[in-house]
């Protein structure tokens, strides 16, 4: 069962996350369009409220949760109530799929990167942001999932099991960016996005097939 008790609940809530913390967000966005190439045929996977997807240029996202579908359509997103670990696309379907803090979500997580590749051509990239478990402030997130709706069903992830479990699926060529060193509630001005990652609790990573 896909984890969208909270997003159905408190779908405004999360959706003013991104206006309350506008530095982290654009600073989010600037991390992953570091690592975005670019594609005619593009799909997000988790697309939620559209927040990611519609500044970034893609059109069609795919949403199990109907209150965050209905978010997503108001920013002209074409929106299909479906789950990663089973997508309704036909094999090498796209150039690129895009994933922003999904597989935290994700039931399993082997399956959802393996549908990935499936519906990614030949040379095709996933690229994928979430939040690093061992960075400080992950850390802090995992020291206080409970206390948040969300993340108390996450399961967070480091990027050495995020590249294994890309390996696994058949990716290769690995390419990372990291932002958001301090707590989003302590940022006053855009974070820095760096190379690599180790101290950024947002990592955004590119795959490809």
């Amino acid at each position: 069962m896909p984890k969208i008790a909270p997003f159905e609940k408190y779908a405004s809530h999360y959706d003013n996350w991104f206006v309350k913390h506008r530095s982290a967000y654009e600073a989010e966005l600037r991390a992953i369009k570091a690592q975005l190439p670019e594609s005619k045929n593009s799909v997000e996977i988790g697309v939620g409220s559209g927040r990611f997807a519609s500044p970034l240029g893609i059109k069609l996202g795919l949403e199990p949760s109907l209150k965050m579908r209905e978010l997503a359509q108001k920013r002209r997103i074409t929106v299909i109530a479906a789950i990663a670990e089973a997508l309704p696309f036909a094999h090498s379907s796209f150039d690129l799929v895009l994933m922003v803090t999904t597989i935290c979500f994700v039931t399993e997580i082997e399956k959802a990167l393996k549908e990935a590749y499936r519906v990614l051509k030949t040379d095709g990239h996933l690229v994928i942001g979430f939040i690093d478990r061992n960075s400080p402030v992950g850390r802090i997130y995992e020291q206080h999932k409970e206390e948040s709706a969300f993340y108390q069903i996450a399961r967070f992830y480091t990027p050495e099991e995020v590249m294994y479990l890309l390996t696994e699926a058949g990716f290769k060529d690995f390419s990372f960016s990291q932002t958001i060193f301090l707590s989003p509630s302590e940022i006053t001005r855009l974070e820095p996005v760096q190379p690599g990652y180790g101290t950024g609790a947002f990592v955004v990573v590119k795959a490809r097939k």
